[in-house]
């Protein structure tokens, strides 16, 4: 699997790029009439400090069930959301992302503050609840076809639909008991979708499946965004960000820290995970003089991707940004399958290219490669290291992604082509 590189630069800036401040800001979608309007949003949880499980404990501990903590989720959480916006989401497990689009779909009830939604709403929080286990496909899609708001002429009309979309023809007559964990969540994907809703609430549904089943996924999101639904979507993937929303809002520990381009979102989502936000960066080390502030796939035109089709040319791109000067610094990108496995690690070492970067450049180093990946899902870790490759000056687990699908499945975790030959004993 050949690969060749490039760098390209982004010019000069003025300095080191100053650290998000974590100020809660208060902002307003584009438009006058907004489809989700959320004031002052403030949710809280009792967090008991003894729990019981019997009667009996309750009865000869009462005074002990009565003390509590209170944990705040949600924190003055004030945002608009325009008709027909893609609306990001984003933040580290436990900051409150769920609990508000739980918020939004009345799930929880506000402990303070409004909310405001016009139009049909349909939630893709938990798929597949509702399901009955001890009854089959057929017959669970048309009930929770039904309890999602369409007509039982309407849910009989879309049933093939339905199936064919979670590539489950084979499997309409068993029961939902003996489905895996992904059939189920594929089905209620399947399901939620074809809900004739104005505003949807996604929550990470981009995951479920395997990688052509993603790929549907996608493309069924490029559908509703065509359509102008309005959609707000909470992921941990920054490339689906990019590539699907008008804005994005981060949320850290109940607060809403910035609410604005999804580029600059996606950043300071990173610089929470890796540092510079309320926390030590890169699992502790310090940064050595150069930050890593993005990484992604393009095709052969230099479009973002987020999937593509094996055998096809491939570009994976890091953005970096040099604080201090260095020589000949290493690029590199591994690429990781489902499974945690390093698949793959295009990258300058061995290459013949040197050069000496300045502080305050910017530039995007592009490895070519023809993509003859296996079908999955592939993380991209985007790694900057010294001139004998030593030691890691900066280095981001996971910050891109790249679904690569094909007809074939060999088995291996590339399928490299190879010229056959059949010679007689």
């Amino acid at each position: 699997m050949p690969t060749a590189f490039r760098l390209v630069a982004f010019g000069n800036l003025t300095g080191p790029a100053s650290p998000p401040t974590s100020k809660r800001v208060r902002a307003t979608g584009p438009g006058p009439l907004p489809a989700v309007s959320v004031a002052h949003l403030t949710k809280r949880f009792r967090v008991p400090h003894q729990q019981f499980h019997t009667l009996k404990e309750r009865a000869l501990h009462p005074i002990a069930s009565r003390t509590y903590d209170e944990f705040t989720a949600l924190r003055d959480v004030t945002f608009d959301v325009a008709r027909g916006e893609f609306f990001g989401i984003v933040g580290r497990n436990g900051s409150g992302k769920s609990t508000l689009l739980k918020c939004l779909a009345g799930i929880y009830c506000a402990d303070e503050g409004r909310i405001g939604v016009e139009g049909r709403l349909s939630p893709f929080i938990e798929l597949g609840v509702g399901f009955h286990p001890e009854m089959n496909a057929r017959d669970n899609v048309l009930i929770n076809a039904i309890l999602l708001g369409l007509s039982r002429k309407q849910a009989r009309a879309r049933f093939d639909e339905i199936i064919a979309f979670a590539e489950l023809e084979e499997f309409v007559d068993l029961k939902l008991k003996n489905y895996s964990s992904g059939m189920s969540v594929r089905l209620g994907f399947a399901v939620a979708v074809q809900v004739d809703a104005d505003v949807l609430l996604v929550d990470e549904v981009l995951a479920v499946g395997d990688a052509s089943f993603q790929q549907k996924c996608f493309e069924q999101f490029d559908r509703l965004k065509a359509e102008g639904r309005t959609i707000l979507f909470v992921t941990h993937d920054m490339g689906a960000v990019r590539r699907f929303c008008d804005r994005a809002t981060l949320v850290e520990r109940g607060d809403m820290l910035e609410i604005g381009d999804p580029e600059e979102i996606s950043r300071m989502y990173e610089e929470i995970n890796f540092g510079g936000i309320g926390g030590p960066g890169l699992g502790g080390r310090e940064r050595l003089g150069v930050r890593v502030t993005g990484a992604w796939c393009e095709d052969a035109s230099g479009d973002k991707v987020l999937a593509r089709e094996q055998g096809l040319p491939c570009v994976a791109c890091m953005e970096v940004e040099f604080d201090t000067p260095i020589d000949d610094p290493r690029f590199s990108i591994a690429f990781r399958n489902a499974t945690r496995h390093t698949i793959y690690v295009p990258g300058t070492d061995g290459s013949g290219e040197r050069r000496a970067f300045g502080a305050g450049e910017r530039l995007v180093v592009c490895f070519h490669f023809d993509n003859w990946l296996a079908p999955s899902r592939y993380t991209l870790t985007p790694r900057v290291a010294s001139a004998d490759g030593r030691q890691t000056l900066d280095i981001r687990e996971d910050l891109g992604s790249l679904i690569v699908d094909s007809s074939l499945r060999s088995g291996g975790v590339a399928d490299i082509p190879a010229d056959v030959e059949v010679r007689p004993l």
